[in-house]
């Protein structure tokens, strides 16, 4: 996968874990909450693997 593709990803997964983490916070659902965290994490450690991928490319 290419550092943009990466990028786009961990937003995804950034946008969709926020989303999680609200409608538990609306529905007092721990579990759901707990879950978009995650995803959240899991989106944010993509970006960063896209844009260590995009500098090692420069020269």
């Amino acid at each position: 996968m290419s550092g943009t593709t990466d990028k786009a990803k961990g937003l995804a997964n950034e946008a969709v874990g926020n989303i999680k983490q609200g409608v538990g916070k609306v529905t007092d659902n721990d579990k759901l909450r707990a879950e978009g965290k995650a995803q959240e994490l899991k989106g944010e450690a993509q970006q960063i693997k896209g844009n260590v991928k995009d500098a090692l490319k420069k020269p």
